[in-house]
């Protein structure tokens, strides 16, 4: 694959970052100014028909984005590596778990997919569904799922920036490919450290839903409630939020 990934860091520790649906690799908004980039090393891959690999084409998979983010690390030299994944890039973090568990130190899942897929009724597949080509749609999403309590400048750049960054094609087929993976069964019982990081204000992968799901996955799971955070905690909350991720992957896997 090509080296379209942003390196933020020059530390010994190597982080690899998978974003959601509405975003792409230079979309982690503020997080980025908080960083610890003496001590880490950040890669943050776009998927395919995302960011810098718009019209790069398919296959828009789960599975592709494990290969892609095993042919990444390979490309950088890391051999073992910890995984951040927000909203749908949590999903695609357990993919790479379960296709190279040897290689995988930690796990950060921020209002994160579970392996278990997501249900919808048919009246929020329909939404969801028309949100690759209805720009109100994304913008009622994105507002649904931070708790109908933002800013609409803030709502309107969101989606202004997922329509620039994502071929229209490949954000309409990974919201199937988020929605209804499901490899529990791959991931279920490792014992490596995993941290999940909800929003209080997530409707819809808040922390009841980490609970029943990403904590009953992995022993060694641990929550943190993300305090005046919707879906989007890197915006919302990104100075907490770096903190917490940073205090936890110190822990987990920096000598």
């Amino acid at each position: 694959m090509p080296n379209t990934a942003q390196i933020v860091g020059s530390g010994p520790n190597k982080v690899i970052c998978l974003n959601g649906w509405f975003g792409h690799a230079r979309g982690w908004g503020p997080l980025m100014h908080s960083l610890d980039t003496q001590h880490f090393n950040y890669a943050f891959m776009d998927y395919r028909g995302y960011g810098a690999r718009k019209g790069s084409g398919g296959p828009y998979t789960i599975a592709q984005i494990g290969h892609d983010v095993l042919a990444l690390a390979d490309h950088l030299g890391w051999q073992r590596f910890s995984l951040v994944g927000h909203s749908m890039g949590g999903l695609g973090i357990q993919q790479v778990l379960a296709d190279a568990p040897a290689r995988v130190q930690a796990l950060v899942g921020i209002t994160p997919v579970p392996a278990s897929g997501v249900p919808f009724d048919d009246a929020g597949w329909a939404f969801f569904s028309s949100a690759a080509r209805d720009a109100a749609a994304r913008k009622g999403i994105i507002d649904l799922t931070t708790g109908n309590r933002l800013t609409g400048v803030w709502l309107d750049a969101m989606v202004k920036s997922s329509l620039t960054h994502s071929d229209v094609d490949a954000f309409d087929a990974y919201l199937t490919a988020w929605a209804r993976s499901a490899f529990v069964e791959r991931i279920q019982g490792q014992t490596l450290p995993v941290l999940v990081v909800a929003g209080e204000h997530d409707p819809a992968l808040g922390p009841q839903t980490c609970k029943a799901t990403w904590l009953q996955h992995y022993p060694n799971a641990r929550l943190e409630v993300m305090a005046n955070a919707g879906h989007y905690p890197m915006d919302e909350t990104p100075v907490a939020l770096a903190t917490v991720i940073e205090k936890f992957l110190r822990e987990a896997v920096v000598a």
